[in-house]
C-alpha cells in the first residue's frame, strides 16, 4: 500500500511517502508548502499521484492555523485521489520516533502540549511530569531548563528526535476511512476566540 503521510501541527511540517512500511522519501517543509513536497516525493519515487492508496495526517495538538491547513489539505487530496484518510496524534508520532519518550510540543502562551497517562494535555512547563523522562519536541527544547530542573533529560537542540517525522505517522495509522471523520486535537480555543471572549471586548 502506497501511503502519503504529513504533519503540519508544529513550526516544522514533515511529509513522507511510504510503501508497505518502506520509506520511499521524506521532506521537511512548512504547512504552506506541503503540496510542493508531495509533488517532489511522488516524482522522486517515479510514481503518479493516483498511485497513492491512503493518506495519513497529523491531528495535533499544535498551532491552530497550520493544523487546520493540514487537515484541509488531507481532505482535498482525499477527494482528488479518491483515497481514504487516517488521523494520527502528533504527540504519539513524536513519542514513537524517540523510543517512547515523553513528547513536549510548544503551545506558546507559556504552555506546552504533552501526554499524561497517554492522554493529550495542555499544561505549564513546570507541571510536566518530567522526572526520569527523556523529553522530545520543540517544547522540550524551549523549556529545557525547566524540564531538566525537574529531572528530565532533553537531547541537543538539533537532535532529529525533536521533529514529528511523518514516517512514524504512517506506521501508527489505522482505520483508514472518510476524511470528514478525522478531527483535530485542539485542547484549547484559538487566540482569536479567546480575545473576543475577554470581558473588556478587546480585539472586537
Amino acid at each position: 500500500m502506497l501511503v502519503l503521510a504529513f504533519d503540519t501541527a508544529t513550526d516544522v511540517a514533515t511529509v513522507a511517502l511510504v510503501r508497505d512500511g518502506d520509506v520511499l522519501g521524506e521532506r521537511l517543509s512548512t504547512a504552506a508548502r506541503v503540496l510542493r513536497a508531495v509533488d517532489e516525493l511522488v516524482a522522486d519515487a517515479r510514481a503518479a499521484p493516483s498511485d497513492i492508496e491512503g493518506i495519513v495526517v497529523g491531528r495535533g495538538p499544535g498551532r491552530y492555523t497550520s493544523l487546520r491547513m493540514g487537515l484541509v489539505t488531507a481532505r482535498a487530496l482525499a477527494f482528488a485521489l479518491e483515497a481514504p484518510v487516517s488521523g494520527v496524534s502528533t504527540l504519539e508520532a513524536l513519542a514513537a520516533g524517540a523510543g517512547g519518550a515523553l513528547p513536549v510540543v510548544d503551545a506558546r502562551r507559556q504552555e506546552v502540549f504533552t501526554l499524561a497517562g497517554g492522554t493529550p494535555r495542555c499544561v505549564r512547563p513546570e507541571d510536566v511530569r518530567a522526572s526520569g523522562q527523556l523529553c522530545v519536541g520543540d517544547g522540550a527544547v524551549r523549556y529545557r531548563i525547566v524540564l531538566e530542573g525537574a529531572g528530565a533529560s532533553v537531547p541537543a537542540d538539533d537532535d532529529p528526535r525533536h521533529v514529528p517525522w511523518a514516517r512514524h505517522h504512517a506506521r501508527l495509522a489505522a482505520g483508514f476511512g472518510d476524511p470528514a471523520l478525522v478531527e483535530p486535537i485542539y485542547l484549547r480555543a484559538p487566540d482569536a476566540d479567546r480575545t473576543l471572549a475577554r470581558p473588556d471586548g478587546a480585539g472586537t
